[in-house]
């Protein structure tokens, strides 16, 4: 059956941990993590709730293959209302963690009202505790990790928890799990120091044991793993160079956004590439990778863990930051580096340590940095605004500074905390901020590759490459070749690779793995593993249905076909070099049809057809 068949339900507000029977009902139609916590977050709350506010649900939850063997089998997401977008939020994570909750006996854990005061909660199999945390409350992640391992004396324990920013309000905090793992997107960690929830610690030793034919699955994962191992992506390229394989592939086909936007090709882009951090540095002889790591359960490890030269930063004095941790990978090398012009790759490491150290979203940091940039650069904001900071372009020390000053909520750095789009309606230039529903975006320029600015107008979380990688066709070929340039056949693109991602998410696998793998490859593995059938119409009916549940939390919360959108850069000024040169992106073009392969009316509204067949009525 795969799940554990149990909830936990921590009411912050009364202080009380309840288990309840998992909802198989809704099990049976939406699978696990992202679909069935996002009909619970649907059932139980008006999504018109103050994000902030303690009518705000968190929910952390597992799939029912999160903790077998199933390749890349570790995944779970943070499911709230989010704060930077005011849209249904699910943020996914690999790492450890979710493993452990299954394997604690938890399909999901609901955190509901607020605490009183500054908790953790401590879940040893059966047993949950709310502890008080203020002994490590206004600490960083690392600190936190370092004092609850000391507290629990267990080397086996598995820490999720929030930063220093999350506690002073930064927009896009998330919640950081194993050091550097994230559910980083939307603000999830915001809506968790909301709750005065600072950390979650789990040991669970029961394994996953509740299989539903485990010789098939046996059969079935063994076979999928094969096929990532024999492919050229998943068994090769991410191994060795991460998802920074891209860095220079997507800057050479001019869809690398670069200085807000401006451009979309950076000069520096082999400077802060993939292949620039296996090569030694000039002052220690060391490259800046020095391994590659693997999440729970994963054959592909594309994880980075790097070191930077102690001597670049001399203000730097925290012997963690000698040591190696969790590197670069292509988003957060793009925000922190091509967006804002630097191509300074210790600068960068330098800038996603303290992304991981405090739990701040990189892209979203960066971005809001390359805003604030163009700003400047504007004579919007000058250093009376900044304490004196040069925000150019290219800058590393503004880089590096702001990202000091934005863990602690000072100075400066609680305007960047703000996201670019509060930020550049703060100084009256809402058309500077790259977002969509207020989430900036992530490393891929739409006007040269089309069908991801479709992607990015209509995903219900907000401007997101990982609800509908595009790039895959588009620029890889896989499944199979579409031209980036041009817009026919895209808004089907767009849908397909929607529903199918919300079938990956729901299952508790990592979505990198369809760099290899097709329905055709996951179906059999779930089929085995879940009670019911799960046939292959079954499941891409259940990622539709998802898509278009998170669709009417959106419309309940007020968002309409005004959010599926593009900032006016994208739509009206053209891309200045590389193939794309004179193109901007077609939206208006592929909206409609789009709107049309979903079942929803004009207006972006899911029509009563849909509803009925899809069983949202």
């Amino acid at each position: 059956m795969a799940w554990t068949r149990k909830v936990l339900r921590v009411n912050l507000t009364e202080g009380t941990c309840m288990p309840e029977p998992l909802n198989m009902d809704w099990a049976m139609q939406y699978l696990g993590q992202r679909g069935l916590a996002t009909k619970y977050l649907m059932e139980e709350m008006d999504p018109n709730v103050d994000p902030l506010s303690p009518e705000n649900k968190m929910i952390m939850a597992t799939g029912p293959l999160t903790g077998t063997n199933a390749s890349t089998g570790g995944r779970y997401s943070v499911i709230t209302k989010g704060p930077l977008t005011g849209a249904i939020a699910c943020s996914n994570s690999g790492g450890f963690i979710g493993a452990e909750i299954k394997m604690a006996g938890w399909d999901m854990i609901i955190f509901e009202g607020k605490s009183p005061k500054p908790v953790y909660l401590f879940l040893e199999n059966d047993k949950p505790t709310l502890v008080d945390a203020s002994f490590i409350w206004g600490q960083s992640v690392w600190e936190a990790d370092k004092k609850l391992r000391q507290k629990h004396q267990d080397p086996l324990i598995r820490i999720a928890t929030i930063g220093r920013s999350a506690e002073q309000g930064c927009l896009f905090a998330g919640v950081i799990n194993d050091l550097h793992r994230a559910a980083g997107r939307s603000g999830v960690g915001t809506v968790m120091a909301s709750k005065n929830l600072k950390a979650v610690v789990v040991r669970g030793t029961k394994g996953v044991a509740n299989i539903k034919d485990p010789k098939e699955f046996m059969a079935a994962t063994r076979k999928g793993k094969q096929v990532l191992h024999d492919n050229a992506v998943t068994g090769a390229g991410l191994p060795q160079y991460g998802t920074q394989v891209l860095m220079n592939v997507i800057n050479e086909i001019g869809a690398m956004p670069t200085r807000n936007w401006r451009e979309v090709q950076f000069e520096g882009a082999s400077k802060i590439s993939g292949e620039a951090m296996h090569e030694p540095r000039a002052s220690d002889n060391k490259p800046n990778l020095v391994t590659n790591a693997a999440c729970f359960g994963c054959t592909i490890a594309c994880g980075r863990i790097s070191t930077i030269d102690k001597d670049h930063y001399t203000i730097v004095n925290k012997p963690e930051y000698w040591g190696a941790s969790g590197g670069l990978e292509y988003e957060a090398a793009w925000a922190l580096g091509s967006d804002t012009g630097v191509d300074d790759l210790d600068a960068l490491t330098y800038a996603n340590f303290l992304c991981n150290e405090d739990g701040m979203d990189p892209i979203s940091f960066g971005a809001t940095v390359a805003a604030a940039m163009d700003l400047y650069e504007e004579g919007v904001i000058t250093k009376e605004h900044t304490g004196g900071l040069e925000l150019k372009f290219g800058s590393a020390e503004a880089l590096t500074t702001l990202a000091e000053l934005t863990a602690k909520g000072e100075g400066f750095g609680k305007d960047i905390g703000l996201g670019s789009r509060r930020l550049c309606e703060k100084y009256g230039r809402p058309e500077l901020s790259m977002t969509v529903k207020g989430q900036e975006f992530p490393a891929y320029d739409a006007r040269g590759i089309q069908g991801i600015g479709l992607a990015y107008a209509t995903s219900n979380r907000g401007a997101c490459h990982l609800r509908g990688y595009t790039i895959a066709s588009e620029v890889m070929g896989i499944p199979h070749k579409t031209d980036p340039l041009e817009t026919e056949g895209k808004p089907e693109l767009v849908k397909a690779f929607q529903d199918a991602t919300a079938v990956v998410d729901s299952a508790g696998i990592c979505v990198f793995t369809t760099f290899a793998w097709t329905l055709d490859d996951i179906q059999p593995q779930i089929e085995a593993a879940c009670e019911g059938d799960w046939s292959m119409e079954k499941l891409v009916t259940m990622g539709e249905r998802i898509w278009n549940l998170e669709r009417e939390f959106n419309l309940k919360a007020g968002l309409s076909k005004k959010d599926d959108t593009l900032p006016p850069r994208l739509l009206n000024e053209p891309a200045k070099t590389g193939p794309a040169q004179g193109k901007t992106n077609e939206l208006a073009v592929m909206l409609p049809e789009y709107y049309k392969l979903r079942g929803w009316n004009p207006e972006g509204v899911p029509t009563d057809e849909t509803r009925q067949r899809l069983g949202l009525a």
